[in-house]
This record gives structure tokens, sequence and C-alpha cells, in this order.
């Protein structure tokens, strides 16, 4: 006869094995599980020798944990540890810092799993790991990092709360339950600290390690760089406007403008003229303004961005702003943290000299011996249009007819480019992504005898139809001129536009490739997948204009609202001071309350200490049930309801002091319907 009873499979003998494992070896295995997981969400900042060394401790001492073999040696983790220095010393060049500490202390909380011996130990890993949870903030301060630490929060208290239980095999069901609802009791404590808290300085962060590499522009383009930015579809800044936004055509976001040229790569200059003799920005706005609000991510430069182009300062306390003569706004110190601020802008305006003046000039030069093509085509140029401030802008436009006629096409991929850039753009691959078209149009132009320059910044945007940011990426970058032109002064000249209209008008963006949920949602539900998108951005900006964006000045605001004429970090600390001590006098009082009202035990014992006193027995708030039970009997002793009463006295004290399993004694709901039937002697007269 066949056995029909399905064959036990890999996965249930699993499961059977682990209920099998005394409470020591499933203990340390979640715990080891726990470490894991907080050192796998720091793995992407992490040297790969750190990971792969903490991932080997971790299963070498659950291997150790899985079949009761003894711990290694003393000598074992000496040896690890001085591998570990070695290491750090040989990738960060210190053991100091951000990133040297983080990478110690992952190594150091996985070598001390190698000494998990008592109790003690236990708390002293689950506090390492609390700590190497924290500095998941030193990196990011996305809400998915903070969803992944609360799950690991939680993970890490309910085996702190397992670790407290009595012995046995307590579910660990119930530890994570009692966890939660140890945090759920603290968010009201931690809502608190964080709205009134004063903030001095940003939450997270180390002192000189602010400035390490982060993508973005930079005070430099070289030819191909912001194609690689174009794959970063991480957000750089979000703006919302308080009416209607411009078009897209005029949505460019100013950054660094760029006149120096050695070949290769493009550079923000430092002046060599005197102040009095320097260009000014001569900015003179025309039209509708556009005031907006803009969210700028920690970028680790001085420069803000803007619409083009604003004329007043940008709204930011704390901040010291210029502006330049090149229409940038820039603070007196990086933007390290995420930044918040107001600013109206005119995307009709004038700028710059009209006519020729000192310091042009510089917007001429150009490396001897480079791209000798295009300085030929130029010069024939010139030669059959004329040269001269008034032949100008013919050659402009002549310059754009040729990129849109040209064949020229606009593309993520050209390739490498050689020495000379310019040359090979203009007359043999005719491919290019922005800054490849930008960088040869200014390189004819001053060819031509015309100044001009190169402007960084980010072009377009997505708005999002859940919250109506607009979403400007760093895939967004983008790379655009500036001619000089007399009688208009600077003027912009979008080449990338003349090779691809459709991009600059704001209707196509080169598709980068998502992963492979994105792929697969995208495949089944196009709509479905940008709506998700939206949702989740929508979220992330809730969570960075309400947390990480929530400063001094709004804390302040929070203080005019609740009647402070002028407040101050004193009124914050005076708020802050009497609300915690409500709530500590609140919690103690219905802590006590509710240990009086909801111990079923104490509630018997209040209602005997009353019978007692009814009696004429001294019976005061210390009174134990057997000091209650001896009174009765030296008074009472005749009575026939005494040796009951005294009975029940005894028994309601072995219930909460007597030895486990020593002498069985009722359980509380037993003593109750005893006392609801119990007799005590009348009152003696």
């Amino acid at each position: 006869m066949l056995n029909t009873q399905p064959s036990p499979n890999w996965r249930d003998n699993l499961v059977q094995r682990l209920s099998g494992l005394p409470r020591d070896t499933r203990d340390t295995l979640l715990l080891l599980a726990l470490i894991g997981w907080v050192v796998l969400m720091q793995a992407e900042h992490l040297p790969l020798w750190c990971t792969a060394l903490t991932g080997a401790v971790l299963a070498w001492r659950g291997t150790h944990a899985w079949q009761a073999r003894p711990l290694p040696s003393r000598w074992w983790r000496l040896g690890l540890l001085a591998l570990t220095i070695g290491a750090t010393l040989l990738t960060h060049r210190t053991i100091f810092g951000r990133d040297a500490g983080v990478t110690l202390i992952v190594v150091l909380l996985a070598l001390k799993t190698l000494e998990l011996r008592a109790r003690r130990d236990a708390f002293v890993v689950f506090f390492l790991a609390l700590f190497t949870l924290l500095t998941h903030f030193f990196y990011s301060q996305s809400l998915l990092t903070a969803l992944g630490i609360l799950l690991a929060l939680w993970g890490l208290l309910t085996a702190l709360v397992n670790a407290h239980m009595p012995t046995g095999k307590p579910p660990l069901w119930q530890a994570a339950k009692v966890a939660g609802g140890m945090a759920l009791l603290g968010a009201p404590i931690m809502v608190v600290l964080f709205v009134l808290f004063p903030r001095v300085a940003p939450l997270w962060g180390i002192p000189g390690d602010g400035m390490t590499g982060r993508t973005g522009l930079s005070g430099q383009m070289q030819v191909g760089h912001i194609a690689s930015l174009a794959q970063d579809t991480r957000i750089a800044l979000r703006v919302r406007f308080d009416g209607p936004a411009p078009p897209a055509s005029d949505m460019y976001f100013r950054g660094p403008v760029l006149s120096r040229f050695d070949g290769s790569t493009w550079r923000v200059p430092s002046s060599r003229l005197p102040v009095p003799l320097q260009l000014t920005h001569g900015l003179v706005v025309q039209g509708t303004p556009f005031r907006y609000e803009m969210t700028l991510e920690p970028s680790q430069q001085p420069w803000l961005m803007t619409l083009d182009a604003a004329a007043q300062a940008p709204e930011l306390p704390g901040h010291e702003l210029m502006l330049t003569p090149t229409l940038q706004w820039v603070s007196n110190k990086p933007v390290t943290e995420l930044l918040r601020y107001r600013a109206t802008s005119h995307t009709t305006f004038q700028h710059g000299p009209l006519s020729a003046t000192v310091g042009l000039q510089d917007f001429l030069e150009l490396p001897p011996g480079f791209n000798p093509r295009l300085m030929a085509l130029a010069q024939r140029w010139r030669q059959e249009s004329g040269a001269g401030p008034e032949a100008a802008p013919a050659l402009v436009d002549r310059a754009l007819n040729e990129l849109r006629t040209g064949g020229y096409l606009y593309t993520l991929e050209p390739g490498t480019y050689g020495t000379h850039s310019a040359d090979e753009f203009w007359f043999d691959r005719k491919l290019g992504f922005c800054e490849h078209i930008a960088s040869a149009f200014v390189v004819l132009m001053r060819s031509l005898d015309i100044p001009a320059r190169v402007v960084t910044g980010y072009q377009g945007g997505e708005r999002n139809p859940v919250d109506g940011y607009y979403t400007v990426r760093q895939s967004d970058a983008h790379a655009w001129t500036e001619v000089w032109l007399a009688g208009r002064g600077w003027v912009r000249v979008d080449p990338t536009g003349a090779v691809s209209p459709s991009r600059t008008a704001g209707l196509e963006r080169l598709a980068v490739p998502g992963g492979l949920m994105g792929q697969a949602l995208g495949t089944i539900s196009p709509v479905l997948s940008e709506h998700l998108r939206a949702t989740w951005d929508a979220i992330n900006n809730r969570w960075n204009q309400w947390v990480l964006n929530y400063s001094q000045s709004r804390q302040l605001d929070l203080l005019k609202n609740i009647g402070f004429s002028s407040p101050s970090w004193q009124d914050l600390g005076y708020v802050l001071a009497g609300l915690l001590s409500v709530v500590s006098l609140i919690g103690a009082g219905w802590a006590m309350w509710e240990r009086r009202q909801h111990d079923p035990w104490l509630r018997l014992l209040a209602q005997a200490r009353r019978e007692a006193t009814r009696l004429g027995l001294q019976a005061g708030p210390d009174t134990t049930p057997r000091q209650l039970a001896q009174r009765l009997q030296a008074r009472y002793a005749q009575h026939p309801n005494t040796p009951a009463v005294t009975d029940w006295l005894l028994q309601l004290e072995a219930q909460r002091y007597a030895v486990p399993h020593h002498s069985p004694s009722p359980d509380v709901k037993a003593l109750k319907r005893i006392a609801a039937t119990l007799r005590w002697p009348a009152p003696q007269s």
C-alpha cells in the first residue's frame, strides 16, 4: 500500500529543528539575525572587506550557537581586531572621523558576539547595536531609511524584552507585542522632544565629513560629466509655485557659470581684476514675477538654485547671501542639510554690460593648440559674414541653424571624446549630450570673437499631481550657453534646443532603465506605476518638509502660534520642561492608580484591610495579610468565622509571595470567589 502522507520538506525540518533548540541558542540566533539586518542597511556605505568580514563573523558565531560548540579563544578575537584596525587604516588612512568610525563600530559589534556568554554580554551587544543603528542617519535621513531603522529598533527591543523574560521558551510574538507597546507609550514623549527640543545645528553630522562624495553639479564641467548625472534619478530640488508655473521651456534653474577652458574641462574662474573693474550683473527684470518655494537637497556646495533670474535674495534666515556678477546666488556656508526657502524670479530679464567693457575679454580666451578645424571654420565664417559686434547676431543664428540641419543628434551615449572634443563633435561624430553641444558651441563663439560662457544647472522638472510640487532630479542636469551681444548684454542661447527642441520644451528626457520592480509595474500598468511613483514622491516630500526641514525658525513660529510674542530658545526650554513635568506627573499618577485599581490582588487586600478596620484592628497601608490574620486570631479567636477568614488571608499572602510550585494556592479569581462568600466576625461591643 502506498504511503499517501506527504514527506516533510526542508522547511518543515528547519522549523522543527528551530523549535527544538535550547533557549540560549534560539536567543543568540535571533540577536545575530537582527545585527545582520542592521549591518545590511549600512552595507552601501561600508568598505567591501568590512561587510564580508562582518558577515563571516556573524555566520561563524551562528554556527557555534547552532552546533553548541565552545566560543573562539581570545587570540582569535585579538587577531581579528588587529586585522580590522589595519584594514581601516589602509582604507581610510585614519581611525577617526565618520567613515572610519562607522567601519570600526560595525566590525566591533560583530566581534563582540564572539564573547557572548552571559546576560551582561548580551546587554552590551544590544546597546552597541542600537548605537550602530543611529549611524545610518550620518548617510541618509530618507523616509525609507527611517522605516528600516524603525523595523530594526522594534526587533532589538523585542530581543531585549525577551532577554528579561523568565526561564523557559516564551513565544517571540509575546516579546514583540510588549516591545511594540513600550515603543507606542514612548512615542508621545518622542514627539514632544522632536517638536520642542532646541535646534542649534544639523542633527546628524560630524565636522569635517560633510564634503564627502555626493554627486551633483560642481564648480567645473568635464565634457561627459553631466551625461553621467543623467543616469542619476535622485532628487536635486523640489519647487512649488504660488500660482501658475512658467512653461517648461523657461524653467532654467541656474547653477555655476563656467568660463575658463583648458581643452577638456570648464571651470569657474577666480577673478584677476580689482573689485571696481569686475563686471557687475546689471540685472533688469521684466514681465510677470513667479513666486515659489524651493526645497534644495544637500549639495555640499555654497550656491542656491533659483529659477533664472532672481533679482532679490531668497528668504533664508541664518544665511548671508550674495548675488555674483554671473547671476548666481551663493551663501556664506555650504548646503549640508535640506534647505527650504522662498524666492521670486522673472523669466524675462536682461543682464550684463550693454557695450564693450573691461572684463569681456576673459570670455574670449581659448587654450592654444586645441580644436584647429573649428578655429578654421570660424575664420571662414568671419570672412563671409564680416566681424565686429554688429555681425554677432547673424553668426549666432548661423551656428544654431547648422545644429538644426546638420544631422546632429542628442544622445546619452555619444562615446568617449579625445583631445579635440569640439572638433570631434562638430565634424565627426555629431553625437552629444548637452555639455558636448554647449562646449562646442562656446568654443565656436569664442573663435568668432563673440564672448560666450557655459552655464550649468537644471532644466525642466516633473509636476507631481498628488501635491503639486515640481520634482527636479539629477537626471535633469543641463548645460546651456550665454553669449554677449552689444545692446542686449548676456543672452541665453541653448544649442541643445536646436539639436533636440523637445528636450528643452520638457517633452523628452533620455530614458534611464529602471529597476526590475519598476519595469515590471510599468509593463503591467504604466498608469499604476506612475501613480505609485508620484504618491511615494509626495510622501517623501512631506517627510522632508515636516521632519528633516523642521528647523529652529519653525519651532519659534510654533511658539508664536500658541501666544508667545517674541519667542526665544529660553522659551522653548521652559515649554519643554513644563510639558515633560506635567507628563511625568500624569504618568506617575496613572501608574499608581492603575496598580491599585487594576491589580485584583491589591483590591482583595484593600477589602481585607477595610474589614479589619471595621473590627477595630490595626490595618495600615503597610499591613500584610499574615499580620491581619494574626491580629484577627488574637482578638476574635473564639468566633466561629475566624478560622475561615484567617485561612483565606494566609492563602492571599501565599498567592503573591509563596515560592512557585512549593505550596499550591488558589489563583486570584478563586480567592475573589471565596471572598464573596466569606463572613467576617461581628465587631465586639
